[in-house]
C-alpha cells in the first residue's frame, strides 16, 4: 500500500483576483436638495423686490422669489442744529442744519475771543488784587518831594521823614504835595497821619484836611484818580490802593476842619508801600 502524497499549499492569490477585501465604513451623506421649479404664477404688477425686482403682491412683507424684505427703513428725520452742537464727535445727519451749526460756533468763538479782550483789564485787575492779598507790603520812600506852598519850618519833606511829630505846613485848602519815586511800582497802601502830629494834644491844635484827592500817574503816562476819606482823630490811617506801575503820586488837600485864625493846615506823614 503506498503512503499518501504530501499536501501542498496553495499559491497566493495575485492583484488580478476578484476575491473582495476589508474596507472602511463609508460616510453618510446628506441628500443634495431638490430644486423645483414654482409653478404659481407671478404677478406682473406689484412691489417690486429691491433685491431682485420680482413684483409682489401689495400684502406680502417678503419677496415671492428670494424672501428679502419689502418694506425699506424709513430714512431718520434730521436732528435739531442744536443737537449737532454736542458732543462734538456726533455725526451730524442729512439736512441737519450744518450751515446753521457753523455759523453758530463761529458766533461763539468770536463772542469769546472779543469779551476775552474787553475783559482782560478786568482779568489783570483781579489778578493783581489777588497777588495784593497773599503778598506781604514793603515800605517805600520817594526820590523827591515838593509842594505847591509851605510855610518856614514845616517843609514838605517832613512827611517822609518817619517822624509824626512834625509836618507839612500849608496857609489854605487846594495846596498840593507830590512825590516821585525813582521806578515804577505797584502802590499796595497809603498810611496817612493827618494834622499836626500823632498825639491828640497837638493833633487838635493846627487844621487838618479831611479829604484829599490822589492822583497817580503811572509808567505809560495814565492818571488814576482816587479820592481818600480822613477821619478826624488823630494817629496813621490806612488807604488801600491797589495800583500799578505809579512814578508819581500828588495828594492835594480839600475840606478843612479847625482852620481858624491864626492856623493853618497841617499833614505829618504819609507812607508807602509797596508789593514784595
Amino acid at each position: 500500500m503506498e503512503p499518501p502524497a504530501p499536501v501542498r499549499p496553495a499559491p497566493a492569490a495575485g492583484p488580478d483576483d476578484d476575491a473582495p477585501r476589508p474596507v472602511k465604513p463609508g460616510k453618510a451623506v446628506a441628500p443634495r436638495p431638490t430644486v423645483r421649479p414654482i409653478t404659481a404664477d407671478l404677478p406682473a404688477t406689484g412691489t417690486p423686490c429691491p433685491a431682485c425686482g420680482t413684483p409682489n403682491p401689495p400684502h406680502r412683507r417678503f419677496c415671492s422669489r428670494c424672501a428679502a424684505p419689502l418694506a425699506r427703513a424709513a430714512a431718520p428725520a434730521p436732528l435739531p442744529w442744536w443737537r449737532t452742537l454736542w458732543p462734538l464727535r456726533r455725526r451730524g445727519r442729512a439736512r441737519s442744519g450744518r450751515l446753521v451749526r457753523l455759523l453758530v460756533t463761529l458766533t461763539v468763538v468770536a463772542a469769546l475771543c472779543v469779551g476775552g479782550y474787553l475783559l482782560l483789564p478786568a482779568g489783570r485787575h483781579l489778578i493783581e488784587d489777588t497777588r495784593d492779598k497773599l503778598g506781604k507790603p514793603k515800605p517805600l520812600s520817594p526820590q523827591h518831594t515838593s509842594a505847591t506852598a509851605q510855610l518856614p519850618g514845616h517843609p514838605a519833606g517832613n512827611t517822609t521823614d518817619g517822624l509824626r511829630n512834625r509836618y507839612w505846613g500849608t496857609p489854605a485848602a487846594g495846596a498840593s504835595i507830590t512825590y516821585t519815586f525813582a521806578k515804577p511800582f505797584r502802590l499796595y497802601e497809603l498810611i496817612i497821619t493827618n494834622g499836626a502830629a500823632n498825639s491828640a494834644e497837638e493833633y487838635a491844635r493846627q487844621g487838618r484836611a479831611l479829604r484829599m484827592e490822589l492822583a497817580a500817574t503811572t509808567r505809560d503816562g495814565e492818571v488814576v484818580r482816587k479820592t481818600l476819606t480822613l477821619n478826624d482823630k488823630a494817629g496813621p490811617q490806612s488807604m488801600p490802593m491797589g495800583i500799578s506801575n505809579v512814578t508819581t503820586v500828588r495828594l492835594t488837600l480839600t475840606n478843612p476842619a479847625g482852620l481858624t485864625a491864626g492856623r493853618h493846615l497841617a499833614l505829618a506823614e504819609v507812607e508807602f508801600f509797596q508789593r514784595k
